[in-house]
């Protein structure tokens, strides 16, 4: 095996140890929001972008982009929340062509329930990788970004 090869396996195994840390947390997290709120993490994940949104409100491929998302799921989505009258689609009043979705007041209300939920959930679940030595330097390394 090479240095090229090796710089590989090196970044391949870095790869592997961050889908294992994302995946850990985002157990955790679906659990306790499932239990707690109803909500999927993907869900919750729309809620809360929409919150932090000025006005409350996003074009459907921000949105998608925001979720990690392709286009139709995230239509998907929004429709099942839209069911659920946690968001609402208003027609763009400078481009018809665009919708923007905007959270509810019973959406903000759940989110609101939820985020606790979802921050007492992250933090155990930070706590819990940080303790297994191959997670431990990423969950360092997510705390340095904070300070950043």
């Amino acid at each position: 095996m090479g240095i090229k090869d090796d710089a590989v396996e090196v970044r391949a195994q870095g790869w592997r140890t961050l889908a294992a840390l994302h995946a850990s947390i985002e157990t955790a997290l679906e659990k306790a929001l499932q239990s707690a709120a109803g909500l999927s993490v993907v869900e919750y994940t729309v809620l809360d972008a929409l919150s932090r949104q000025d006005g409350w409100h996003m074009r459907m491929q921000q949105l998608a982009r925001a979720t990690a998302l392709s286009s139709s799921a995230t239509t998907r989505l929004v429709n099942r929340l839209e069911d659920r009258a946690l968001l609402t689609r208003i027609l763009c009043a400078d481009d018809r062509r665009g919708i923007y979705t905007e959270l509810t007041d019973a959406g903000q209300k759940l989110l609101l329930a939820a985020r606790p939920v979802h921050d007492e959930a992250l933090e155990k679940a930070l706590q819990e990788a940080e303790a297994v030595p191959e997670l431990e330097p990423l969950v360092r390394a997510l705390g340095a970004l904070q300070a950043v």
